[in-house]
């Protein structure tokens, strides 16, 4: 199947009633965050169909016609495609497969390359951290280099490259664009799943006056799920440290899941 076929398929569900829903939903409308975004009106689950439809042997070199879509549903299309192919390169098994390393490098390229056509909230949570997230504690080639061939990748040279990873991380949270930022926050989602929650405490640092509040519900949600898979201790320091100048929305999404004299305690800060 190519992507021209994919395409046609989605047009064809279309449902008008159910696109302007999700154009009120998504806020489409002129000012707003997804301003000028267009819909066929299909729900996630018939997008997931299309993603099976496509096949594991869909060709990689396919995707970007999907990501450049004008349609939402396409680009998620083209983004699931992309989080079936890591997942299958990045089980247990594959973790230090070279193969299987340059796969998941491969695909990680072109999620950050086509990173600002994920761009509503929806395109960003239901992708990135499991591509981007769960790369940051994976054997990766990006960012070594052959020290006889500056500039080259060294195939073969497979530590964890913190500082890169944190620099390209930093270069989405930095970046103007606000899905961008939102990735970089998003994808700890998976690594505080994982046990490690460094990643989570430095992002949430960084966004913590950021001004939208898209951003402040994703930084509360992620510390939330820093506190509820890690440790509510670590949680409870960050909150000492900031609760005081956080937003509250952002106050109000991290302690979710404490008692509720808790939270109240927390709301009067």
């Amino acid at each position: 199947m190519r992507a021209k076929e994919i395409i046609v398929h989605m047009e064809g569900l279309r449902n008008e009633k159910q696109r302007e829903v999700l154009m009120r939903f998504f806020k489409t409308g002129p000012g707003e965050y997804g301003e000028g975004d267009e819909f066929l009106g299909l729900k996630v689950p018939q997008t997931r169909e299309v993603v099976k439809l496509a096949g594991q042997n869909f060709p990689l070199s396919e995707v970007p016609e999907l990501m450049m879509s004008r349609w939402h549903e396409v680009r998620l299309c083209g983004l699931l495609i992309l989080v079936a192919k890591f997942e299958k390169l990045a089980t247990k098994r594959l973790e230090n497969d070279e193969k299987a390393i340059r796969g998941r490098d491969e695909i990680l390229t072109m999620y950050l390359q086509y990173a600002e056509q994920a761009n509503n909230w929806d395109l960003v949570d239901l992708s990135v951290h499991k591509i981007l997230g769960h790369w940051l504690l994976l054997p990766s080639n990006l960012g070594t280099t052959d020290s006889r061939n500056e500039g080259m990748t060294e195939l073969g040279n497979t530590t964890d490259n913190r500082d890169y990873k944190i620099r390209i991380l930093d270069e989405l949270a930095q970046s103007l664009c606000l899905w961008k930022q939102r990735m970089s926050m998003v994808c700890t989602w998976k690594t505080s799943q994982m046990g490690d929650p460094s990643w989570c405490l430095r992002y949430a640092e960084i966004h913590l006056r950021h001004p939208h509040d898209l951003m402040h519900k994703a930084v509360g949600w992620m510390l939330r799920e820093m506190g509820k898979r890690v440790s509510m201790d670590l949680l409870r320091d960050f909150l000492s440290q900031h609760a005081h100048e956080m937003p509250r929305t952002m106050l109000r999404y991290a302690i979710e899941k404490m008692p509720e004299k808790e939270r109240k305690e927390w709301m009067s800060v």
